[in-house]
């Protein structure tokens, strides 16, 4: 989780741990066997972060002896409402191209090789601007576990220049976890707020943030990484109620649409509110077809 500057910190828990642990742990780790560490080398390999960059013919993908992917922008929505409001408001298959992916799985999730996508599905995909090579989207719909956040910031970041780079990330999250003295009941949900990196000096869309509030998981450890490397970066985060992909959820991002950032990417407002209708009806498809 991250705090209100954004500093990642580890929350202690105690949760599943009984005297006969406690013993142990006092008294010194049991020894390790060999099909113990054989297990264990399986489950890390298991939780492998892979990136794939599946650039155009002609381009070399990033890699050790490649160059890093030039970038000036790097907009990252995190959860299934924030990346159906890039689909519907910035994304457009004639504008973008899909330039790379990450696979991984957890016990939360497992993503597919496929690029073609549903709302529902688990996926983190990431798109290129064909007319500005150096904006780039990430869409991320998977849920990054604790321990493979590092290595998606490591394997994300570590192919992309960060000399010049100013990064946008949007989330959400429950009203429940806003800490306020007013009752969360009488709270205009939903609701933005933004958390941003020192060096990020452009105007906000929506007021900061406030302590003792915190945000957590990927879009915290973006934030994060930003903060240690100086790098421009603003987290919008969404508060509601709504937990499934929801319209209202989604359309209050819209703000965020007037921002430096994004406002030279949206498309036609009309055909946005089409894509956005298209979208729900496909989720609403897709969930009746597998209640």
């Amino acid at each position: 989780m991250a705090t209100f500057f954004g500093e990642v910190v580890a929350a202690p828990s105690r949760a599943g741990v009984d005297d006969e642990e406690e013993e142990e742990a006092a008294g010194g780790a049991l020894e390790e066997t060999p099909e113990d560490r054989e297990i264990r080398r399986r489950v890390e390999e298991k939780r492998e972060v892979a990136v794939r960059w599946a650039l155009p013919a002609g381009e070399a993908a990033p890699g050790a002896a490649a160059e890093p992917l030039r970038c000036s922008s790097f907009v990252v929505a995190v959860g299934h409402n924030a990346a159906a409001f890039l689909s519907s408001f910035i994304l457009d298959s004639v504008c973008w191209e899909v330039v790379g992916a990450v696979k991984l799985w957890n016990e939360w999730c497992r993503t597919s090789n496929t690029t073609n996508v549903l709302p529902t599905d688990s996926f983190c995909l990431f798109y290129r601007l064909i007319s500005d090579p150096t904006v780039l989207l990430c869409q991320c719909s998977c849920y990054v576990a604790e321990d493979q956040q590092f290595q998606w910031l490591e394997k994300v970041f570590g192919h992309i220049q960060k000399e010049g780079l100013q990064v946008t990330i949007l989330s959400t999250c429950p009203v429940a976890d806003y800490k306020t003295q007013e009752s969360t009941l009488t709270l205009p949900s939903p609701f933005l707020k933004a958390l941003k990196t020192k060096e990020f000096k452009e105007q906000v869309c929506c007021p900061l943030l406030e302590q003792p509030n915190i945000v957590r998981d990927l879009p915290a450890a973006v934030l994060s990484y930003c903060q240690v490397w100086q790098i421009p970066a603003v987290l919008y985060q969404c508060y509601t109620d709504v937990i499934k992909l929801d319209t209202v959820t989604i359309e209050a991002f819209k703000p965020l649409l007037s921002s430096e950032t994004l406002k030279n990417l949206v498309k036609d407002v009309s055909e946005s509110t089409k894509s956005l209708k298209k979208l729900l009806t496909t989720n609403e498809t897709h969930n009746n077809i597998y209640i």
